[in-house]
């Protein structure tokens, strides 16, 4: 039978499956929920040092369906992060992880660009107990004035600064979150391996507008008549995260055609997944962990059981015993477009050759047809 145990940076998961942080960590209630149902780890939902200046709205969602159907396909959100005084959090930290000691406990932090705030933010964490911390890098909406989230993940050199400023004081493992909401999400990843961080985590959502009511005319999801670009997730962005997780992992552990740059890191991928077939997809790509979020808010913590049977399924169709025993499997099949020419020109060459007769490899080579094989690979006399 499979084992879907994982070992990243350190940390004992029992199983790949990690709530994202948002709402389905946000307070210790549901943190234990989590846990009882047996996700593999929980992220809190983004904590700060002054929760005072989170306001949140309602309504704050908006869905996007299947044509004809109930199944939902797109969700946006214009959520901020946590608006739970840092003194509340604190003190459930402490209490989740004296009931649920042997279980992993991810801090989510974000901070402005002010290097006291930030250590003062880990050295407290870390006094709470908790195992790890994952880096808020990436929330495309809300604060950015203030340089928080993706207006600093936006800039490598940014990043970077604070990453160094995070993992003086670290004495756990550190994993910076990414933005899709860039060119090229390699370099921020780049800046934040250099700075010491353990592991990337990637994607976040994607800065969108949901929709315009052709009733109302006005933007969705609306407040008081008006609204915001927002983040956009569910399972109609996995293509975009699968892609970009194998962006990263190529740079961090290579494949045939490039040479690994930071290969003893982790990779935690989001992105769309709601089975066990989503998640063997990401892990195909180079993924550790993979992280659930809006699934959860549309599925519920059950959901966990169910990836975990479909996963270890897909394991033992393919005779795989561990994670480690698949993870990145696929990106060796990934090359240029001026390969692919060559590789279908070279496969057209193969396939004419073959119905002619030719041999062109030796295993081909038969005895009773051994001289009829070698005159016709004779040129024309």
């Amino acid at each position: 039978m499979a084992d879907l145990s994982v070992v990243v940076d350190g940390l004992k998961l029992p199983n790949p499956f990690v709530i994202g942080s948002g709402p389905p960590g946000t307070n210790a209630n549901v943190i234990g929920k989590a846990f009882d149902e047996n996700w593999g780890a929980v992220i809190c939902k983004t904590v700060s040092l002054d929760a005072s200046k989170v306001q949140n709205v309602a309504p704050r969602y908006a869905r996007m369906r299947a044509a004809g159907t109930k199944e939902v396909i797109g969700w946006q959100n214009i959520e901020l992060i946590s608006d739970r005084s840092f003194e509340v959090w604190e003190d459930e930290f402490k209490k989740i992880k004296d009931k649920y000691p042997d279980r992993i406990l991810i801090a989510s932090v974000m901070e402005e660009y002010k290097k006291d705030a930030w250590i003062e933010i880990i050295e407290r964490c870390q006094a709470c107990g908790v195992d790890a911390f994952e880096l808020n890098f990436s929330c495309p909406h809300g604060m950015p004035e203030r340089k928080m989230g993706a207006a600093m993940g936006q800039d490598p050199e940014l990043l970077e600064e604070v990453c160094t400023w995070v993992n003086g004081a670290a004495t756990i493992p550190v994993w910076a979150k990414m933005t899709p909401n860039i060119t090229h999400i390699e370099d921020p990843a780049r800046a934040a391996l250099k700075a010491g961080c353990e592991g990337i985590a990637a994607i976040n959502t994607i800065l969108s507008v949901m929709g315009v009511n052709l009733e109302t005319l006005r933007p969705e999801p609306t407040v008081e008549g008006y609204s915001v670009p927002g983040g956009y997730s569910c399972k109609a962005v996995r293509p975009i995260a699968l892609r970009m997780v194998m962006e990263l992992a190529t740079m961090m552990y290579g494949n045939t055609m490039h040479e690994g740059e930071y290969k003893d890191r982790s990779l935690s991928a989001i992105g769309g997944v709601e089975s066990g077939e989503d998640a063997a997809q990401f892990i195909l790509l180079g993924a550790s962990t993979v992280q659930v979020c809006t699934g959860v808010m549309i599925h519920g913590y059950k959901m966990a059981g169910r990836m975990c049977e479909e996963l270890g399924a897909f394991m033992d169709k393919h005779g795989f015993e561990t994670i480690e025993d698949f993870r990145g499997h696929s990106l060796q099949y990934f090359t240029t477009h001026a390969d692919l020419v060559q590789r279908q020109k070279d496969a057209k060459a193969e396939k004419k050759a073959a119905k002619e007769g030719m041999v062109t490899k030796d295993t081909a080579w038969e005895g009773d047809k051994f001289v009829e094989q070698s005159d016709k690979l004779v040129s024309n006399d």
